[in-house]
């Protein structure tokens, strides 16, 4: 493991200077283990009294007087556990107050008590909710600007959201940002973020320093690609190929047993994975996904900001610019988990779709894909809930019925892109007995009752898409989402177009 406090740099001064911050960062990154090593180094001082304490055992109660109880028996459990010395524990029974108070008043009770000043990390604290959340903080910020009372000298607030979403997690309108925030008295909130490509290679070298396997430089590099540095990707997928696949000490980690171990991990969709994919059913976290799966673009307003920052916190999507799923491993996921009760329905048979070489019979595949368009995709079209998508997201439920594990689909899609960009990797077996990669392109473009005829724009968007493949030919599907559309069964057909540079297409109608 990498060194917990390098990645929250300013923590320690912050702490030491009796200030109150927010950490925040999206599950399973560190934030935990980050705030053990703070108050280890601070108790380490002798100068403080610092304790972690978690508030995972308050969520879900409702009421407010046992959520804080149960926050309040944590103190003391923590307090002990971490070792701190008599003198700087809790009062042996906290005060009496009411529920609007009970958390000040044994904060104030504790600070009075202790030999040494108190920093108090709140790990988890957004597992509060309600009117539990925003009476915890509106204690904390009392006892924080209340000079003449004894109170925790620093308090550190940690969770998967910024404090700028905390009005919504206690109940608030996050669209009203003008409102007062329960937590105002934060000066800094920071992130713990991903790792860069030099500190994986620096925690997979542990693991060689260890045992004397060594990962080569393209497995790291393909670690780092799929995960993006989220750190319990990158643990997840070197325990995959060292304990799982049983790959043995004296042979090197490679970058085709890391690739192995990046679709096993995606088919597998572990505790991590599947706590992600629990959230795209939330209206907020659909609102920003389901734009990108067809190249959509933002609305631009102040709801949908805050949304985007929300899901930013989850770790759903990258902290950059452009609005983007925040690695590839997360962006197969989520098309995957979208895609998995339509392709349940999707009766093929992947075998009957390979030439006798390997490849796959793209001919068929395409006169497959129509026929059960034909059958089926009005009714499936309209009982969606990411119906924008819906087009997008049953073709993509075909393509992974038939491909089924032996292949590969690349998926790009991202906000603005106008279109969804698609490519099958097929490994066969060519003419001369040597293996080969099969490449096939697809794109997937909408017209709706103001988008206009997406035909030409399609072709010159896949002929820069083929040109950017080094291929000659690709298939350019267009689903016809007009409200006086023709009906499914009339309009649904294949054709054949020309690209602007002379590549013959294959045109869907759909």
């Amino acid at each position: 493991m990498l060194d917990p406090l390098a990645r929250l740099p300013n923590a320690l001064r912050l702490a030491e200077q009796g200030k109150y911050f927010v950490v925040h960062a999206p599950r399973q990154t560190g934030k935990t283990t980050a705030l053990r090593a703070l108050a280890h180094e601070l108790n380490g001082t002798g100068r403080y009294a610092a304790v972690r304490v978690s508030c995972e055992r308050a969520a879900g109660v409702e009421d407010l007087a046992s959520a804080q109880e149960a926050i309040l028996e944590g103190m003391h459990y923590a307090a002990e556990d971490q070792g701190l010395t008599t003198d700087c524990r809790p009062p042996g029974r906290w005060p009496e107050a009411s529920p609007l108070g009970m958390v000040f008043a044994a904060l104030r009770a504790w600070a009075r008590k202790s030999s040494r000043p108190l920093v108090l990390l709140f790990d988890e604290i957004d597992a509060l909710a309600g009117p539990a959340l925003v009476s915890v903080l509106r204690q904390l910020r009392d006892g924080a600007t209340s000079i003449d009372t004894p109170f925790p000298h620093s308090v550190v607030l940690c969770g998967m959201r910024n404090v700028r979403d905390y009005k919504a997690a206690s109940g608030g309108d996050p669209t009203r940002l003008g409102t007062q925030s329960p937590f105002n008295i934060s000066v800094e909130s920071m992130r713990i973020g991903d790792f860069g490509l030099e500190e994986v290679a620096e925690l997979y070298g542990q693991h060689t320093e260890a045992t004397g396997q060594a990962f080569t430089g393209y497995a790291i590099q393909r670690a780092f690609e799929a995960s993006q540095g989220q750190p319990w990707l990158l643990n997840a997928l070197a325990r995959d190929i060292i304990e799982e696949m049983s790959i043995p000490v004296e042979q090197p980690i490679t970058d085709s047993l890391m690739e192995q171990a990046v679709e096993r991990l995606i088919v597998q969709r572990a505790t991590h994975l599947d706590s992600l994919v629990a959230r795209l059913s939330e209206p907020r976290v659909r609102r920003i996904i389901e734009p990108m799966i067809i190249g959509g673009t933002a609305p631009g307003d102040v709801v949908y900001n805050d949304d985007l920052a929300y899901v930013r916190d989850l770790g759903l999507i990258a902290r950059t610019r452009t609005v983007q799923i925040a690695n590839p491993i997360y962006q197969e996921t989520v098309v995957r988990a979208l895609t998995q009760l339509l392709e349940i329905n999707i009766q093929a048979d992947p075998q009957a779709f390979l030439l006798p070489d390997g490849r796959l019979d793209i001919a068929r595949l395409l006169n497959e894909f129509t026929a059960w368009w034909k059958a089926n995709g009005e009714i499936i079209d309209t009982d969606r809930t990411y119906h924008e998508a819906a087009c997008h997201l049953i073709f993509m439920a075909f393509l992974q019925r038939v491909v089924n594990g032996g292949g590969h689909i690349d998926r790009e899609y991202a906000l603005g892109k106008k279109r969804l960009d698609l490519t099958i990797r097929k490994p066969y077996t060519d003419e001369t007995g040597q293996p080969a990669i099969q490449w096939s392109a697809f794109e997937l473009k909408v017209r709706s009752d103001v988008s206009g005829d997406q035909i030409k724009p399609g072709l010159e968007q896949l002929d820069a898409y083929l040109g950017r493949l080094g291929l000659d030919t690709g298939t350019l599907l267009v689903f016809d989402r007009r409200t006086d559309a023709p009906p499914i069964t009339a309009r649904t057909g294949i054709d054949t177009a020309t690209s602007p540079s002379g590549r013959t297409v294959t045109l869907i109608h759909a």
